[in-house]
């Protein structure tokens, strides 16, 4: 019996794991107060059961500057764009990064680079 119930367990399905989160495209633009950022996520969003649920920008260090929550899932909107203003960024930094996150797999692993374009 011991070895049936190993048998079926070897044998059955493992959870497919879910595609991640894809930043498809950033646009950052400096304006009096910080920085606004538009992201355009891509993701399988199956509903609120499973979607992506943030992204966020991080300097080269890997430190938060700014975080974007996602309140609901875009089943029906793929890709997506949102926005996120007043995000403070040291002058000295000229790249940051931005990573999107999924409700059940967590934070993409995937960071997508960008160059600030200060204006002077």
């Amino acid at each position: 019996m011991r070895y049936l119930v190993a048998l079926i367990l070897c044998l059955s399905p493992l959870p497919a794991s879910a595609d991640p989160p894809v930043v498809e495209n950033v646009r950052a633009e400096q304006q009096g107060d910080g920085w606004r950022f538009d992201v355009t996520i891509s993701h399988p969003d199956t509903g609120w059961e499973h979607y992506a649920d943030a992204w966020r920008v991080l300097d080269m260090d890997g430190n938060e500057l700014g975080l974007r929550i996602l309140a609901h899932p875009h089943v029906d909107e793929q890709p997506f764009t949102r926005s996120l203003s007043v995000v403070e960024i040291p002058e000295d930094v000229t790249m940051v990064e931005v990573e999107a996150r999924c409700l059940v797999d967590g934070w993409s692993g995937v960071r997508t680079r960008v160059e600030l374009d200060r204006i002077k």
